[in-house]
């Protein structure tokens, strides 16, 4: 039996599209040159310094509890390391907002597994991250050890202290 081009054309396209990993968004490599907070770095990329967010995720705020903490964990996993940022969007301000990797180490969930940022609900797809929260959580990890009068989720507070 022959099948038309069509059809496999077709079928190899649903399964592509299919596939939860397979994505359509660009990747940029480069070395970061500055930590600025708990879900932002700078990175130079040929020859550019660019400003890359973490997608998915949000981190205490300057004057927030925790947020030393959580601007030291990100430097310590990637100052001056290579890393690969894959696009997941563009913020208002037409940064990059990515999932960023060190090799395999997904650094974002990373972050989310260790306590040391919350799961962004706005903007949040992955279900890993999550499951992530969950964890950390119920272990009592980074921004989960503090009393829960102290744990505002960042984007609240942002709103709170908006001048």
């Amino acid at each position: 039996m022959k099948l038309s081009k069509k059809v496999i054309w077709f079928a190899l396209l649903l399964s592509v599209v299919a596939c939860e990993d397979f994505s359509f968004n660009e990747v940029y490599e480069g070395k970061v040159v500055n930590v600025l907070d708990g879900d932002s770095i700078n990175i130079i990329q040929q020859g550019k310094e660019v400003r890359i967010r973490l997608a998915e995720i949000d981190a205490p705020e300057r004057n927030q509890p925790f947020w030393k903490q959580s601007r030291k964990a990100l430097e310590e996993y990637v100052s001056g390391k290579t890393v690969s940022v894959e696009e997941f969007d563009r913020d208002q301000y037409g940064r990059i907002v990515g999932h960023v990797y060190i090799n395999d180490t997904w650094v974002n969930g990373e972050l989310v597994q260790r306590g040391y940022a919350y799961v962004y609900d706005r903007y949040a797809v992955s279900k890993k991250l999550y499951q992530y929260q969950a964890q950390a959580e119920k272990n009592k990890l980074g921004i989960w050890t503090l009393p829960e009068s102290q744990r505002t989720k960042p984007w609240d507070w942002r709103k709170k202290n908006k001048k």
